[in-house]
């Protein structure tokens, strides 16, 4: 499993605005959480190993965090034609599956994970009520090789700090886990590709 690490992007940087589908759907746009004590933005798929790992002690957190007032989005931005299991279709399967109440958004232009600085499968980007960003990194410690149990005690800290007008410790540790599986851009057809063509 070739791993990378979340950016860590700046504290206190805006939410970039999204509007986004899923299959049951579902819609959801960054303005739909005015009015919640936060947002917590998840940068997920189906197959990843880092995600299935910890997927159990995630739902959990979620749950926890939607009992606080924090809006969720989870959003899945990778590739569908490379990775069909993570498809539109075999979200709502995963949706349905695990009873998802939160909207598990599709991102086929990749747009929105770029616009936040995603990297990997799980990326956690945890928004105050100013929509201002709060918390960015681990679920917890640990991770599919370590041994260590799923606890989610990271990132459920952080949300209970949000939840309640203050601001998370300040030290985080990134995320990890697969790299978002980013479109391949066709090259673009040279004199020489055209000449063979014809």
């Amino acid at each position: 499993m070739a791993a990378v690490e979340s950016s860590m992007i700046a504290l206190g940087t805006l939410a970039p605005a999204f509007h986004l589908k899923d299959g049951r759907g579902f819609s959801m746009s960054r303005d739909d959480a005015v009015g919640s004590k936060g947002l917590l933005v998840i940068f997920t798929c189906n197959h990843c190993p880092y995600v299935k790992h910890i997927h159990a002690g995630l739902l959990a957190v979620i749950q926890m965090a939607q009992e606080q007032g924090i809006a969720i989005a989870a959003i899945c931005s990778n590739d569908a034609v490379s990775h069909p299991q993570d498809s539109p279709e075999a979200m709502v399967r995963e949706s349905l599956l695990h009873k998802y109440s939160f909207p598990y958004l599709s991102d086929a232009s990749q747009e929105i994970a770029k616009a936040f600085g995603a990297q990997c499968t799980p990326d956690f980007f945890l928004f105050d009520a100013n929509l201002r960003l709060a918390y960015r990194g681990q679920l917890d410690d640990s991770r599919p090789s370590n041994g260590l149990a799923v606890t989610g005690a990271d990132l459920r800290a952080a949300v209970l700090a949000v939840a309640e007008g203050k601001s998370p410790n300040a030290t985080q540790r990134p995320s990890i886990g697969c790299n978002i599986k980013w479109k391949v851009a066709a090259a673009p057809l040279t004199d020489a590709v055209l000449d063979a063509v014809h």
